[in-house]
């Protein structure tokens, strides 16, 4: 079975040490329905992705419309990794501190500060992270 791809349009800003920012416009779901009418600037956003380039890729130059392509399934990882394990960290260890006798106020502090391990063990896996969760120009 084929991995479903998810692409983007955008423009290339920058191309240094085989590598392309690219910007792209990020538009909330509601753009594409029969009332996007009603939707306001808001829902539109504009992000820089970096994009390793490949020999394929070496003619690409600063100023060209690209389509950016990432797998559907690291998109799925990034938000477990970025939103719901953060989430259940917080819950867990809320229903944790609770259960051993903490003050309520102690149990909410106690569970936020958990977060902090979780985002410095975040930080310093940036380098594997930024490995897999690879970009490429179609």
């Amino acid at each position: 079975m084929k991995e479903s791809i998810v692409t983007h349009s955008g423009m290339v800003q920058n191309i240094s040490d085989g590598r392309a920012l690219v910007s792209i416009i990020a538009k909330s779901a509601c753009i594409s329905c029969q009332i996007k009418g009603s939707c306001s600037l808001s829902d539109v956003e504009e992000k820089i992705i970096e994009v390793d380039l490949y020999e394929d890729d070496k003619d690409i130059k600063v100023g060209a419309q690209v389509t950016v392509e990432m797998k559907e399934s690291l998109g799925t990882w990034a938000v477990l990794l970025g939103y719901v394990f953060p989430f259940l960290l917080v819950f867990i260890s809320l229903v944790i501190f609770t259960f051993i006798g903490l003050d309520e106020g102690l149990a909410g502090l106690f569970s936020v500060l958990v977060l902090a391990p979780y985002y410095i063990i975040m930080y310093l896996s940036s380098r594997f992270l930024r490995k897999r969760f690879t970009y490429r120009i179609q």
